[in-house]
């Protein structure tokens, strides 16, 4: 009897468990704006369900021009695992707007602490990729505000959240946007989004 109530508590607590790591995003229009429904992300990629992210590329001058900061996925990711990557990137929870999830990914992922008014906007990317990933069909169909962060901070000062990021790089802006083009690199960046950043840095 014992071991029967037992059991059954665990079973709860692994259903709860499962309840709260499902994440529900906004289904929005060809604008990014919501629709008033949600979906289940997993349901939203299996499908290719219209949703949001956010993308954060910090940059710094570095002695021969531009940098950006490149993450390199977890290798337990469920899409793109190993890969290069933007900075910062994360889907945007139900309810929730561009910005606050932009700088909450940024504290989640790096540990990097930013306000609202760092954040500059370069623009809005509409994104639809099919790919398949461990055998399933993983689609991308996204609205995607792109912005960037100035910040002179070096890799070892991050706190890098482990289950997202393997590790992070600085490089030359220049010289990700040919790596980008000729494929040299194990990556999931885009060119399209590269060329939308800055080559200089603000005065």
């Amino acid at each position: 009897m014992y071991e029967k109530m037992m059991t059954g508590l665990r079973k709860d607590e692994r259903q709860a468990e499962q309840m709260e790591e499902k994440e529900m995003l906004d289904i929005v229009d060809e604008e990014g704006m919501p629709t008033g429904q949600t979906v289940e992300r997993q349901e939203a990629h299996e499908k290719g369900i219209l949703h949001r992210t956010a993308h954060v590329w910090l940059m710094r001058s570095g002695p021969e021009g531009v940098q950006v900061l490149l993450q390199k996925r977890s290798r337990t990711k469920d899409s793109h695992p190993g890969c290069y990557d933007i900075s910062s990137a994360g889907h945007i929870p139900a309810g929730v707007d561009f910005i606050p999830s932009a700088l909450r990914e940024l504290r989640e992922e790096l540990g990097i602490t930013a306000e609202a008014d760092q954040l500059c906007l370069r623009g809005q990317r509409r994104i639809y990729q099919e790919n398949v990933f461990y055998g399933r069909p993983f689609v991308d169909n996204q609205v995607s505000r792109v912005y960037c962060l100035w910040m002179d901070v070096e890799p070892e000062e991050l706190r890098l959240q482990t289950s997202e990021v393997e590790s992070v790089m600085w490089i030359g802006l220049e010289a990700c946007k040919r790596m980008v083009a000729e494929n040299a690199f194990p990556h999931c960046i885009a060119l399209e989004e590269l060329n939308m950043l800055p080559d200089s840095a603000p005065s």
